[in-house]
């Protein structure tokens, strides 16, 4: 998991109490100040009276050319090194995270930290947020945070499968490369969102496009990083997704591509805990679900009383946002 520390003077209690509050897991005090900050919640303190002691176990380290990075792979791994990077070159990043672990990126802005969380895929171990901006400061939290988002799938019970007309069904193209028993949670609901797989596995009838969720009717939820939902009707090439996989490992991907057309439609109904959950997928052999083994199932062999995965959720959504008041869809 992406830890995030925020660096604050231990006076400033608006910006203590916003890191507090919106998940951070550390602050940094370059001056001390660990039992101010205590008073006005748990968390860890790297400072030189804190939990991490600044100046011995976390490091300050300045990188102007390779020779601080050399120099900074040569420190002991335990060592955790907080690196600026002058005028932030994504080259020094990606030399730091093949070079050593314990790598922190201080970081003023929501597109640092969004280069340093994605350098060479795996990114830096921690980001080290420095911006008086409180809005600034949440946003990029909830970068760090989601990028380890974890969901809890469930198996439900195929009951019902009808085959329907012709309507407008969204094929989304993404910018990266899915693997088996990954995919995209979609489905009629907020409530139950199927594991659509990606078009990545070979057959007969056309070329593998593991870029590609052939991910159902116009007018069905998709889940979103953040813990949001979108309609398929409303997305746009450049805006995020989230790719799942059958355990429930979540990685942030970009629409390439959204096409929309008219396909022949099919109804899957499933059952868990007896509740029910919907999804209109296109009729075609290419479009799978994926069961709770991780084995992507054909709609062309799904049958009822299969299992397939779902994520399930209490309550309904308002403009993406998940809330909990009386509402029913169905």
């Amino acid at each position: 998991m992406k830890k995030v520390w925020v660096k604050v003077d231990p006076k400033d209690k608006e910006m203590v109490l916003t890191a507090l509050e919106g998940g951070a897991d550390g602050i940094l005090l370059l001056k001390g100040g660990s039992s101010q900050v205590k008073k006005l919640g748990m968390i860890t303190t790297i400072a030189p009276d804190g939990d991490l002691i600044w100046g011995k176990e976390v490091i300050p380290w300045q990188v102007k050319g390779q020779e601080d990075v050399e120099r900074a792979s040569a420190i002991p791994p335990e060592v955790i090194l907080v690196i600026e990077v002058e005028g932030w070159k994504v080259v020094p990043w990606e030399n730091l995270v093949a070079k050593r672990s314990g790598i922190y990126a201080l970081v003023k802005g929501y597109e640092e930290a969004e280069a340093a969380l994605g350098v060479l895929e795996k990114g830096v171990e921690g980001v080290v947020i420095d911006t008086h901006d409180l809005a600034e400061m949440k946003k990029i939290i909830r970068l760090a945070k989601r990028e380890c988002e974890n969901l809890r799938l469930e198996a439900a019970e195929v009951c019902r499968i009808t085959p329907l007309g012709l309507g407008d069904r969204v094929c989304i193209d993404t910018c990266t490369k899915m693997r088996e028993t990954e995919g995209m949670l979609v489905g009629s609901s907020s409530a139950g969102l199927f594991l659509i797989h990606a078009e990545s596995l070979s057959n007969p009838y056309v070329e593998p496009r593991p870029f590609r969720v052939n991910a159902g009717a116009i007018h069905s939820y998709i889940r979103v990083p953040g813990d949001k939902t979108r309609y398929l009707s409303e997305l746009r090439w450049g805006e995020e997704l989230l790719i799942v996989n059958a355990q429930g490992g979540t990685q942030v991907t970009y629409v390439g591509r959204v096409k929309t057309e008219r396909r022949p439609l099919i109804l899957v109904e499933a059952e868990v805990q007896g509740g029910r959950a919907s999804c209109i997928l296109q009729n075609a052999e290419t479009v799978r679900l994926v069961s709770p083994s991780g084995d992507p199932i054909s709609l062309v062999d799904l049958k009822e009383g299969d299992r397939v995965l779902i994520l399930r959720e209490a309550g309904g959504r308002h403009l993406g946002q998940l809330i909990h008041e009386g509402i029913e869809e169905g």
